[in-house]
């Protein structure tokens, strides 16, 4: 069941995938408001309106990209993933660890923003940590999949965008 290799990505991976990557960019440009809510609240100001709905927003979208992402892992597990393409050993073990450290952070990312949330300290000082980590690895991420495009002129890009044929 578990990883085993398919000609390309179907339709719910390719939907998943990019519906948290469309969830972790609004994260990661609107997060901000989560912090300034808190801070207001501890030097007994009152959060702006925006920030309040943001705030909301941030922590329902940090709850979808958990259930998103156990239901691509879900469908990973009983569907497979394609092998990398053309990549020596090195390249596959780099998209490998690659993809793992993107599922661990989007797991650890939304846990630690409710321990925060729910717990208080340390949990938020964590919890900021996710955002510098995200962005260095999503711009590897993008960069890897336009190296094998526009260099290597593979389909790694094509097959996250295309659905393999049923």
């Amino acid at each position: 069941m578990a990883n085993k290799s398919v000609e390309g990505y179907s339709t719910i991976q390719i939907t998943l995938h990019w519906l948290i990557v469309a969830a972790v960019l609004f994260q990661l440009v609107f997060g901000e408001s989560m912090t300034n809510v808190v801070e207001a609240l501890e030097e007994g100001a009152t959060p702006g309106a925006g920030d309040l709905q943001l705030s909301s927003a941030h922590f329902w979208v940090g709850i979808a990209i958990l259930v998103l992402l156990v239901l691509r892992l879900a469908v990973r597990m009983f569907t497979g993933t394609p092998e990398v393409i053309g990549a020596p050993g090195l390249m596959t073990l780099a998209a490998s660890a690659m993809h793992w450290l993107f599922y661990a952070l989007l797991v650890a990312v939304p846990v630690t923003g409710l321990l925060a949330k729910y717990v208080g300290d340390p949990w938020g000082d964590i919890h900021t940590i996710g955002k510098p980590i995200f962005i260095v690895l999503i711009v590897l991420h993008a960069a890897a999949a336009l190296y094998h495009h526009f260099l290597l002129k593979d389909e790694t890009l094509v097959r996250m965008l295309k659905p393999r044929r049923s």
